[in-house]
């Protein structure tokens, strides 16, 4: 993403990874009319010629990326109109490139495509707030603070009940793989690893989902895991690498091997309490 800062007319960000989008702290007002993409250093924003790519996806896949972070943060506003000979000329991509990300951006509901139309921004209302890539948007722009919030209080939703019902499946091999992450996340903790702690934090929530048997949680395990990879805002047992975290995931793993599912809720509710500082966005877990 971008890191150097953007032009106050363009809306663009300076040349750099293009792998997260440096927002401004608040919310851009809404610009309706064509993007202006005249005037500004024609390095900003160029793609076709950067190595280092959006997580390895290739060039519609950074400029999906770039693009979609400019709609979240408001610098592409709704109704804003987007039109493709512009943006490959913009970023020096082919209209192939540019044809693909807008497709992309179409299915997470941030632009909509019709004849006699064009290509334009569509209202907040209408994106797919549980995208995977909008929910790490969002938690990186103006409206960062909503989206962690809400991710709280939707893994609080979530989780408790995949524990429960985790433990009434008895699988010993997920659950063994359950015992090892928790080995793992305390090894790293133990070396101060905190990018493997989270890795194999992420893997133990993402297979506690998976082990609930319900294909309708398992669908939302990528909520899980994006809200994993988002850090500050309300905070929750696993986004701080301690030893109550550890003994908590420990927990969960001794009540789903005793097949108890009433303490595998308790024990993931215990986890995902917030800390005091945002004590209003989640109640504090109730004993059974």
């Amino acid at each position: 993403m971008m890191t150097a800062a953007r032009s106050a007319d363009s809306g663009l960000a300076s040349p750099g990874e293009l792998d997260r989008y440096p927002y401004a702290d608040a919310p851009a007002v809404d610009r309706v009319g064509a993007p202006a993409w005249e005037g500004v250093d024609p390095e900003l924003g160029r793609v076709s010629r950067r190595a280092a790519g959006s997580r390895g996806r290739g060039l519609h896949g950074q400029l999906v990326q770039q693009l979609g972070q400019m709609i979240v943060s408001g610098d592409l506003g709704a109704d804003r109109p987007l039109v493709p000979e512009e943006i490959g000329q913009r970023f020096e991509v082919s209209r192939t490139v540019v044809r693909e990300s807008l497709r992309v951006l179409e299915a997470k509901g941030l632009v909509s495509a019709r004849p006699n139309v064009g290509t334009r921004v569509r209202p907040v209302s209408d994106w797919n707030l549980l995208d995977p890539d909008i929910i790490e948007w969002r938690a990186f722009g103006p409206q960062r603070d909503d989206q962690r919030r809400e991710l709280s209080e939707l893994r609080w939703t979530i989780e408790p009940l995949a524990a429960r019902l985790a433990a009434g499946h008895g699988r010993e091999d997920v659950q063994q793989r359950l015992a090892d992450m928790v080995g793992i996340m305390g090894h790293a903790m133990g070396q101060g690893d905190a990018l493997t702690f989270s890795r194999a934090d992420a893997e133990f929530h993402s297979l506690l989902i998976q082990m609930a048997g319900n294909r309708m949680l398992e669908h939302l395990s990528g909520i899980v895991s994006a809200a994993l990879q988002v850090s500050g805002g309300p905070v929750t047992g696993c986004d701080r690498p301690n030893e109550a975290s550890l003994t908590q995931h420990g927990r969960i793993v001794d009540a789903l091997a005793a097949g108890d599912g009433a303490a595998a809720e308790t024990a993931m509710r215990q986890l995902l309490t917030v800390h005091p500082e945002v004590e209003r966005v989640v109640p504090a877990p109730r004993e059974h």
